[in-house]
């Protein structure tokens, strides 16, 4: 029997450099943010800006994500996170750098884990630095607003949920315990740069590896598109299992229209 396409390419390289987007998570339980053409389907997330200078960025964002962190908190990897674990444990992958913020790559075993935008299980003081588990605010979120514990909304991506006819004047968001300052998800948010040490080192190992495999992502988001086109400069090959059309569409060597987990299936 013919071997698939993709496992014929991944046969072919020992030091593959893996980059996963939203796609890789859908079966999860974790909707993606855009369509087959790379559009969005929904409001776009929470702007940078807009969410430290505006108190009711603020109230909105952590409302909706009190609602929805209670069911993303339990997301579990689904075979395409252990598909590529089993790649990494085969020895063949150099770097996973992952634009998604669920870690589930990690709860699959992934060992070796770049994560490109963060983490949406730590929480950071954007005063002085203090790190805390996402969990332990969920409690103190649930404490200070115990009447929206009982809301119930459609899941959005990153742990969000669609409140969308909520007045959120009347939702308390804590301030650091230790200086008072600003709580933020420790992710990067739309119009934030991506912190320039993570994009050295995911550069670093994209300069040793020998092919890329770009796994569930459109890649309209420049943070991760660049790093295709360092791969196309350095002339590896690049190879995408994804629904619908990516931004790379003309630097692919192989392009596979299928779920990721099915894509993958070879791997398990």
């Amino acid at each position: 029997m013919a071997k698939h396409p993709l496992e014929e390419f991944v046969d072919r390289h020992e030091r593959l450099f893996v980059l996963t987007g939203a796609g890789c998570s859908t079966n999860s339980g974790i909707p993606d943010y855009r369509d087959s053409h790379g559009n969005w389907k929904r409001t776009q997330p929470v702007n940078y800006q807009a969410f430290m200078t505006e108190e009711r960025t603020r109230q909105r964002y952590w409302a909706r994500s009190l609602i929805g962190w209670q069911r993303f908190g339990q997301a579990r990897p689904n075979d395409a996170h252990h598909a590529l674990a089993r790649l990494e444990a085969s020895g063949r992958c150099e770097m996973l750098l992952t634009q998604n913020v669920d870690r589930l790559h990690q709860s699959a075993g992934h060992q070796q884990v770049i994560d490109l935008h963060g983490r949406l299980d730590l929480v950071r003081c954007m005063g002085c630095g203090r790190k805390t588990p996402r969990n332990e605010f969920q409690d103190a979120l649930g404490r200070a607003n115990a009447e929206w514990l009982a809301l119930d909304a459609a899941d959005a991506p990153d742990g969000d949920a669609d409140l969308e006819n909520a007045d959120f004047a009347s939702f308390s968001v804590p301030a650091c315990e230790s200086c008072g300052g600003i709580l933020k998800p420790d992710v990067v948010f739309f119009g934030e740069n991506v912190p320039r040490d993570v994009v050295a080192t995911a550069q670093d190992h994209l300069e040793q590896a020998d092919a890329m495999l770009v796994v569930g992502s459109s890649l309209m988001v420049y943070s991760g598109f660049r790093f295709v086109q360092m791969a196309a400069r350095r002339l590896i090959p690049i190879a995408a299992v994804n629904l619908g059309r990516t931004r790379a569409d003309d630097l692919l060597a192989l392009k596979v229209e299928e779920r990721c987990e099915a894509a993958l299936a070879f791997l398990l």
